[in-house]
Order: structure tokens, then C-alpha cells, then sequence
């Protein structure tokens, strides 16, 4: 999977879990039900998570200035963000269409190209400690409890 495709699969799916989200806080809020609040959050959650990681890790490879990167991680806070800025850096050819640090490809010269060359090289291992660190910080923000109490 190119950084093309792997940072837009992300960014749509961030769109419709934020568009999940919304609505289930529009059926709360009308009164219809409050029950698929916490299944959307939950979802919804996991994905801004994994959307900021694969933010990141694109911006590492396709060598994004800061103020793009921190753009792309500000998108996912804003609903429906992640879309217009994803359209956006394709149109300018800011995501990459190969991995430059994968096998064959540029030497690693910082720590973090170096994770990511062997994030590259070895990529089951890699999804299996990625799914367990953001399961891990996932299930701490359930535990901290919702970002606003309910009334």
C-alpha cells in the first residue's frame, strides 16, 4: 500500500466516523436515543488515533514541512477536516506514491527514519506492537472517562 492510498484510506475513514459521531449526538440531543453515543465515540476514537499515527508517518516519508504535518494532525480535530487537506496535498503531490525508506530504497538518517525503515521492513510486527499501543492508549482514554461528563 502507497502513502497515497494508506493516508487516504484514513483520512475518509476519519470523515465518516466523525459524521457517525455527529449523529449520534444529534439522536441524543433530540432525544430519539442516547445509546449509540458511546459506540460512536468508541470508534470514532480509535480511528483519530490511528489517523494521527498514519499522519505522521506519511509526513516522515513524504517529508512534509512542520506546518504542513501539524496541519494534517490539526485536520483531525475539526470535523470533516481530513478530506479538504488530504485533497489538497494530492493536488499539490505531497503524498507519496512509494515508501523511500522501504527495501531498496534511501538509507535512514535520523531515529525516526530509522523506525520507520524497520516499521517498512517489517510490517506484521509492526501493525501487531501498533494495534497494541493504540489499543493501550484507546483504552486509557476510555478509563479517564468521556472528554465532557454527562449531565
Amino acid at each position: 500500500m502507497s502513502p497515497r492510498l494508506l493516508f487516504r484510506t484514513f483520512a475518509f475513514a476519519e470523515l465518516v466516523t466523525w459524521a457517525g459521531l455527529i449523529t449520534a449526538l444529534v439522536l441524543r440531543g433530540t432525544g430519539v436515543s442516547d445509546a449509540f453515543v458511546s459506540p460512536a465515540g468508541g470508534v470514532h476514537g480509535f480511528v483519530f488515533l490511528s489517523y494521527c499515527v498514519i499522519t505522521v508517518f506519511v509526513w516522515v516519508n513524504d517529508r512534509w514541512s512542520f506546518g504542513t504535518g501539524l496541519l494534517g494532525l490539526a485536520s483531525a480535530v475539526v470535523p470533516f477536516a481530513t478530506l479538504p487537506f488530504e485533497l489538497v496535498l494530492d493536488r499539490r503531490g505531497e503524498l507519496g506514491r512509494s515508501w523511500r525508506l522501504g527495501a531498496g530504497g534511501e538509507p535512514p538518517r535520523t531515529l525516526v527514519e530509522r523506525v520507520q525503515a524497520w516499521v517498512l521492513r517489517h510490517p506484521w510486527w509492526a501493525l501487531a506492537i501498533l494495534v497494541a499501543g493504540v489499543t493501550a492508549v484507546f483504552s486509557l482514554l476510555l478509563w479517564m472517562g468521556p472528554p465532557i461528563p454527562k449531565s
